[in-house]
């Protein structure tokens, strides 16, 4: 059976951003959809084929409880003062995940000092499969800055639909219950130093990009 789905909940949100939203961030990593808006707002004017969307006072704060390195608790509280740039995805992901997390990764490295004031945090969609050493170890092989954060199937589902973010975990082969394909949303999430929600972006956009608008919250 279907273990865990978050549904989206678009109603509450004005006709442009959920265009945006859309275009960006909600498109299932398998399969992969895409939908055509217009953007919010650039970050860097001089890119025409990628941006950043505006979504202050659109998307809630920087709040969450799950599970952090070495298995204990962790809360959004922990992270105030740092940019955060937030992703949702699974240690066992093929393709998207990895990609994104080396995209991350190198903003990180362009920030250069500044990156002492950014965290990645990554939340995993697959808490059967993903303990918190394992998650751990996963993220800090990209970034020494990258905190996993893991859960139980309501802890992940809460903070998924706090920020629109749809998964879905299919049935398990019959041979191997460890075996199953993870469908997830696909956006990066930037908070300032305060919690607020600031950005959106695909999981395609430019380092540059990412890197800009990072800039733009630790002046």
């Amino acid at each position: 059976m279907k273990r865990t789905f978050s549904r989206l909940s678009l109603q509450r949100y004005p006709a442009g951003l959920i265009g945006a939203i859309l275009a960006s961030a909600i498109s299932l990593a398998t399969p992969a959809t895409s939908a055509q808006a217009n953007p919010v707002e650039t970050v860097n004017a001089k890119e025409e084929t990628t941006r950043l969307h505006n979504i202050r006072g659109f998307l809630p704060d920087l709040r969450f409880e799950l599970i952090g390195p070495d298995n204990e608790p962790v809360t959004a509280q922990a992270f105030r003062g740092n940019i955060v740039m937030l992703f949702f995805g699974y240690a066992s992901c093929p393709d998207i995940c990895p990609t994104t997390m080396a995209q991350l990764a190198q903003v990180m490295q362009k920030l250069g000092p500044d990156a002492d004031r950014v965290r990645i945090l990554f939340i995993s969609v697959d808490p059967h499969r993903d303990t918190a050493e394992k998650l751990q170890a996963y993220v800090q092989a990209f970034d020494s800055h990258a905190i996993g954060l893991t859960g139980s199937e309501k802890q992940i589902a809460d903070v998924a639909r706090r920020y629109r973010v749809a998964y879905q975990i299919e049935e398990p082969s019959n041979n191997d219950p460890e075996r199953y394909e993870v469908a997830h949303s696909r956006g990066i999430y930037i908070f300032d130093e305060n919690g607020k929600a600031r950005y959106l972006a695909a999981d395609s956009e430019s380092v540059d990009v990412l890197t800009d608008g990072v800039r733009t919250l630790l002046q």
